[in-house]
């Protein structure tokens, strides 16, 4: 099985379960964002910061605290969900500028995640 149908077939939707959603691990895109979306209004109506362990996610509820794992080199965050995005496709999360620091690819811009639900 090619690299490429081992992370589709890795990659979850959220299922609904009696009627709420049960969040199941989610491999894919990472990437981040921060300069010209600081200070401003996140989805969530806060006040986005950079330098705050945050994520934007497509569909799952504000508020949701999330485990993120860089594939590539197994670091391991916590962040929490504030804003909506990514709308690139290949991507899952979108990091603040803070998180992709701790897991360590700020530098290249992107990388491969796993995230779960905690």
């Amino acid at each position: 099985m090619t690299k490429r149908l081992l992370v589709a077939a890795a990659t979850a939707a959220a299922v609904f379960v009696s009627g709420t959603i049960a969040a199941q691990a989610q491999c894919g895109g990472a990437s981040w964002y921060g300069p010209g979306f600081n200070g401003k209004r996140a989805a969530s109506g806060e006040i986005f910061n950079e330098n705050a362990m945050t994520a934007a996610h497509k569909s799952l509820p504000f508020g949701t605290k999330l485990r993120v794992v860089d594939q590539r080199n197994g670091n391991a965050i916590v962040v929490t969900i504030n804003d909506r995005g990514p709308f690139v496709h290949g991507r899952i999360i979108d990091l603040s500028k803070a998180a992709a620091t701790q897991l360590g690819f700020r530098n290249r811009g992107t990388t491969s995640v796993c995230i779960e639900q905690i």
